[in-house]
């Protein structure tokens, strides 16, 4: 991609009424565009970070057997009436229209529109277990619509539901899924710490949050050091300062931010709506179920809160919008023409490039551009480098670049 043919530009300051890191340094990138308090349209560069985490989440999903589906955002009313949410819990932040005399629903959450899919086709233990999953725009009435991507009214996310014929089966795969989300927070650049917390309207029983350390963060738990144990400090039954349960380090109390939960929802949802299945002793019984939710948008958000400095955002190498950024530095006919050549020459070796060919800036708002979107590794050619063949290579994450001779270019990178 050439800069001069990008969509967006960079901005110097950012909008005087956005507070959060994340949201200032996105919107001064071009990644997003702020439409109302909560609401964000995603701009070029933002949408191939979303799109490189959907990935991530999708091919680990994958690997565990998920199936993924489709399902409108439109909630009928009559399906969490037989829950009993649809005025209370989460149905209090639904966004509800009317249709002639009928009330349709934007979807928060998709259990019940999920049980009554399984419903009317899971008959027999023999099509169990199952899991289902969508990536999709959520709609939740937020009250603090604040912190950027973190809290939003609109939002992207992964939302994941599995269906099993027994309590062991479930336990199995609830465990199989906590090792599948660390993989895809590592993968995106986080150390997410699973988290005791509460149900949240969902279930009654304990859950389990993965939780991002980070100063700004909304959230508040109790952990330990080793990351052993961690509560929120929602329903911690023990306090920072305390010795951990589990090996006897002391406790510590930290702000962190949320970018998934899992939840074990039993027969809370079957029952009510009537989802049963036939067992193998010819049985009629319930079929139980977990959701398992990560918000992609604000893992977004999460990871430019945790990786930046004051010069803009570092991304991560598997979730940046490029992997190189590739920077021309005077319009000498010697080093155009060298530019174009090896830009040409990494498309064609399969690097994504971002490459800098704007004939009206300067070196200096190059290379805070540069800083500012936070492409991992940024590629220069100047006379400077081409009086010893070479290009000057550094990385977003470190303070000193070398030169790497052109031949050895494609080597270096590989």
């Amino acid at each position: 991609m050439r800069q001069s043919q990008l969509f967006t530009k960079t901005l110097k300051e950012a909008p005087k009424d956005e507070k959060s890191i994340n949201s200032q340094l996105l919107i001064r990138g071009g990644f997003i565009h702020k439409e109302m308090a909560g609401v964000y349209s995603y701009l070029p560069l933002g949408l191939k970070v979303l799109k490189n985490i959907g990935n991530i989440i999708r091919e680990e999903m994958d690997n565990i057997g998920g199936q993924e589906i489709a399902m409108t955002v439109f909630q009928p009313k009559h399906l969490w009436e037989e829950t009993g949410r649809w005025s209370k819990t989460v149905g209090e932040v639904m966004y509800k229209c009317r249709e002639g005399n009928k009330e349709i629903g934007l979807g928060p959450t998709h259990e019940e529109m999920l049980t009554d899919i399984i419903r009317h086709h899971v008959k027999s233990y023999t099509e169990l277990p199952l899991y289902i999953y969508q990536i999709q725009t959520k709609f939740r009435k937020e009250p603090r619509a604040r912190s950027g991507l973190l809290r939003g009214r609109e939002f992207l996310m992964k939302d994941l539901y599995s269906f099993h014929s027994s309590e062991k089966d479930f336990k199995r795969y609830y465990e199989i899924m906590k090792k599948a989300y660390s993989k895809i927070f590592e993968r995106c650049g986080l150390s997410a710490i699973i988290t005791e917390a509460s149900g949240s309207g969902f279930t009654k029983e304990y859950t389990h949050e993965f939780q991002v350390l980070a100063p700004e963060g909304e959230d508040v738990i109790i952990c330990c050091p080793k990351r052993d144990f961690a509560q929120n400090q929602e329903i911690a039954n023990t306090k920072a300062g305390n010795r951990c349960p589990s090996c006897k380090n002391i406790l510590n109390k930290a702000r962190s931010i949320e970018v998934g939960n899992i939840f074990p929802l039993g027969v809370r949802y079957s029952k009510d709506m009537n989802a049963y299945f036939i067992d193998r002793d010819g049985k009629k019984k319930l079929i139980i179920m977990g959701s398992y939710g990560i918000g992609i948008s604000r893992t977004m958000g999460a990871v430019v809160e945790v990786h930046h400095d004051e010069k803009g955002i570092i991304w991560p190498e598997e979730i940046a919008p490029f992997q190189v950024h590739f920077i021309q530095v005077e319009n000498t006919g010697r080093v155009k023409k060298t530019s174009e050549r090896l830009y040409e020459n990494l498309w064609k070796g399969n690097c994504e490039v971002l490459y800098d060919d704007r004939a009206n800036k300067t070196i200096g708002e190059k290379f805070a551009d540069c800083d500012l979107i936070g492409i991992p590794m940024r590629i220069v050619v100047s006379e400077r480098t081409l009086a010893k063949k070479s290009v000057e290579i550094k990385k977003r994450n470190e303070k000193k670049a070398k030169l790497v001779e052109i031949k050895q270019l494609s080597r270096f990178l590989k």
